[in-house]
């Protein structure tokens, strides 16, 4: 794994440069952010603990460090349509934290931790998945999105 930092460390991370960076860029107030930004958070979470169910109903490592460790592949309920929930759980939670607080930043820092997250976590899960569960893997990486 090129990623030593657990992802939602990443994630809290991203989170608190776009609260405290909310000073460097233009301020953009709308009376209805919190109109959009709640159920963005809301949507974060649930799809974040689902994705997290999951894998526990299968019993299968929720450690994104060791992907190597795990033992199923799970591709059903919300795996049908995302192979990353769990990852897009926290960017939907990093883009209510930017609707509430910072848009400009928080808009530039929800797609670093995008970008971050595709190369040091998600292509290497993806390695590892492709050599634990083979063929199996790659029908559905072929019929699923990474993202949406």
């Amino acid at each position: 794994m090129d990623n030593k930092i657990p992802p939602p460390i990443v994630a809290l991370v991203c989170g608190l440069i776009i609260f405290f960076s909310k000073h460097l860029f233009p301020i953009y107030e709308h009376q209805s952010a919190i109109i959009y930004s709640v159920p963005v958070l809301f949507l974060g979470v649930i799809i974040l603990a689902i994705a997290a169910l999951s894998f526990r109903k299968y019993s299968t490592s929720l450690n994104p460090l060791a992907p190597e460790k795990a033992s199923s592949l799970v591709t059903s309920g919300i795996f049908g349509y995302s192979r990353n929930p769990m990852y897009l759980g926290m960017l939907l939670i990093l883009v209510s934290i930017a609707i509430t607080f910072n848009v400009y930043g928080g808009f530039i820092m929800s797609i670093i931790f995008l970008l971050f997250i595709t190369r040091f976590q998600i292509i290497p899960e993806e390695a590892a998945m492709e050599k634990l569960f083979t063929d199996e893997f790659l029908y559905y990486k072929k019929r699923t999105r990474r993202w949406i």
